[in-house]
């Protein structure tokens, strides 16, 4: 394969992920149509991580090899993606917890343990209070544990109905293991970006005589960071359709519509709260909400018309979330569950 054919994989994904993945669940085999979108995204993925950033990423990986005796290139370029994820993800639930200081809260605890029952698994997941504007969110590991963690903004406007949805979402987000699987996906940009920002740090350090070599590659390893962000947002995308239909099975698609439409009600009233509420990049593909200015026009008081707001396939691009009107779509689309 060359990168020809990577090109013609990553177009798909992009397409695929903006206008395929809300009309594939109105078809008969909708769930197996969802795992080949999801399948192909990550396909997407590796393919770019392989014959784009891998090769490129050489000073980095030359420097591993040096460190851990590996001497072929492709393997160690697998052990470094998966060390760093791996470190990301041990330490990621114990910075959120220094940022966000979240609170235990018995009442809310209580709705968790009964969402994970309905779903028939054993979930155990921490429920968590921390302060800030409607939004919720799913994080945690082995070592710390899983959480859910609902702002107090969201407890104040969402009915039980609702907020039973939006535990519902989250949970999904554990029971597919969201957390590992966008660790290791969401490593692959950052080590593009980092080594780039380096590199430019680097040839810029002597101003009299810049390295305009270094400053040149930490540009290009930038832009390769975008392009693979692009695809990993792609396949965020899709995991919070999925995560949605969870919360759909928690509390109905009516509830889990609801939630969704009152939120987006609360931030196109309030824009500014969006600099306010809690988020960090490293897991912001795992908020029931994007916290950016990407989904549709001012929101209408009936959700029906909301389904019908046109969404801009360029915002959708760069959001880690769908926009809430495909979102409503999906999940009035979704049969029975």
């Amino acid at each position: 394969m060359g990168l020809s054919e990577v090109l013609l994989v990553y177009i798909a994904v992009l397409g695929a992920s903006i206008y395929l993945a809300p009309r594939v669940v109105g078809t008969r085999r909708w769930r197996l149509g969802f795992y080949g979108l999801m399948a192909l995204a990550v396909a997407g993925i590796v393919l770019t991580a392989y014959y784009v950033l891998s090769p490129l990423l050489f000073p980095v990986v030359l420097l591993f090899q040096a460190a851990t005796g590996i001497k072929d290139y492709v393997l160690a370029f697998i052990a470094l993606v998966a060390t760093s994820a791996f470190i990301m993800y041990l330490v990621a639930p114990f910075l959120i917890n220094a940022a966000f200081s979240p609170r235990p809260d018995p009442r809310l605890q209580g709705i968790v343990d009964e969402v994970a029952a309905r779903f028939g698994r054993r979930i155990r997941a921490k429920a968590v209070v921390v302060d800030g504007p409607p939004n919720a969110f799913a994080y945690g590991n082995f070592l710390s544990g899983r959480y859910v963690a609902v702002t107090t903004g969201l407890l104040k406007i969402a009915n039980q109905d609702e907020l039973r949805a939006v535990i519902g979402h989250e949970l999904g987000h554990h029971a597919n293991r969201d957390n590992e699987v966008m660790s290791a996906l969401g490593i692959l940009p950052s080590l593009a970006y980092y080594t780039g920002a380096a590199a430019i740090a680097i040839g810029l350090a002597n101003r009299e005589r810049p390295g305009l070599l270094a400053v040149a590659y930490g540009v290009v390893m930038i832009v390769v960071s975008f392009i693979i962000q692009l695809l990993v947002m792609a396949f965020s995308r899709l995991r919070e359709y999925y995560a949605d239909m969870h919360g759909a099975r928690a509390a109905g698609k009516e509830a889990m519509m609801s939630a969704l439409a009152k939120i987006h009600q609360y931030y196109k009233n309030a824009p500014e709260e969006l600099q306010a509420s809690p988020k960090t990049s490293g897991f912001k593909a795992l908020f029931i909400y994007a916290l950016v200015e990407a989904a549709a026009s001012p929101f209408a008081d009936q959700i029906r018309l909301l389904m019908n707001e046109r969404t801009s396939w360029l915002e959708e691009l760069l959001s880690s979330h769908p926009p809430i009107p495909k979102r409503l779509r999906f999940l009035a689309a979704l049969p029975t569950l």
